[in-house]
């Protein structure tokens, strides 16, 4: 059965992932992350080595919050660096909204890296939790927690504003709270190596990414997008627990990227993948004619 699916991802879903994966680079905005997955034949590694799926998706705010015509990828890779992302974002010219891993700031120059202000105000919200009540370092950590939370509240009112407005606004009500926080992070003293410490040091380590979302009504605050996108392999991770090859987890990319980028284009992956193999396999179209956006209307999600 293992080997029934692998060969319809090789031979009918691997040429429509090939396209996505075209017109993915094709845009301004995306949205990247990475999660562990163990490979038991990769060679040259352990069983117990650790692999990676990494994930791409399409980003960019419209006047409604939504993304016109949404692209989930997943791509296995047997390492983390930055090598990986750098191939695969080959012809890629844009913003790219990651996390504040390391590897993404080594991408090319033309890659405009978008920092996470969620995984800034969790910071906050862990080293408060991890201390006693009425600690001395509890102010100054409601405090950091309260900017993320100010600047949150006014993404929350732009949201449905076009990105140009977006953008004006931004600098009008974001900027000054920004300017005041980082003043504030540069005037008080901590110890890098407590839990509020750390919060401060990823403000400032990462202060010039995360000042990025200013630069385009377009981009968003946080990489929940992406995370949102990468959980569901991460569920269904918990249930299979490993991959036996590359080929077996490349091809489970290649799945779970068409699975997912149907359903964020309304259309049921039960019927888009019935449809998409019937085609390939008479070869009446070729990749471009089976994106999800021009599936039949027999392949949307019944209301």
């Amino acid at each position: 059965m293992s080997n029934w699916i692998l060969r319809a991802a090789a031979d009918y879903l691997t040429p429509v992932y090939n396209a996505l994966h075209r017109e993915l680079l094709r845009r301004e905005v995306l949205h990247a992350d990475e999660t562990t997955l163990q490979v038991l034949h990769e060679p040259g590694k352990k069983p117990q080595s650790e692999s990676y799926m990494w994930l791409y998706r399409t980003g960019g705010l419209s006047c409604d919050g939504n993304v016109e015509r949404p692209i989930v990828l997943y791509e296995y890779q047997p390492g983390r660096g930055a090598k990986h992302p750098t191939a695969f974002l080959e012809s890629f010219r844009g913003y790219l909204h990651t996390d504040g891993y390391a590897g993404y700031h080594k991408l090319p120059e033309d890659i405009t890296v978008v920092g996470c202000w969620a995984h800034a105000r969790r910071k906050f919200d862990e080293a408060l939790k991890s201390i006693a009540k009425g600690h001395a370092s509890a102010k100054n950590i409601r405090k950091g927690l309260d900017f993320c939370n100010r600047l949150f509240a006014i993404e929350q009112k732009l949201t449905n504003l076009p990105a140009e407005e977006r953008y004006k606004q931004r600098l009008e009500q974001a900027k000054p709270v920004l300017d005041e926080l980082f003043r504030w992070v540069e005037s008080v003293h901590y110890s890098p190596k407590s839990p509020w410490g750390s919060a401060m040091e990823y403000l400032k380590n990462q202060k010039a990414y995360l000042l990025n979302y200013l630069l385009d009504g377009r981009l968003e605050i946080s990489n929940n997008r992406a995370e949102r996108s990468i959980k569901p392999f991460v569920i269904d991770r918990k249930n299979f627990l490993f991959a036996n090859t590359p080929g077996g987890a490349q091809g489970s990319a290649v799945i779970f990227s068409l699975i997912q980028t149907a359903i964020e284009n309304g259309l049921d992956p039960w019927r888009y993948l019935s449809w998409v193999i019937d085609m390939a396999a008479k070869g009446d179209e070729d990749a471009a004619g089976l994106l999800p956006w021009v599936a039949p209307d027999s392949c949307r999600v019944s209301a």
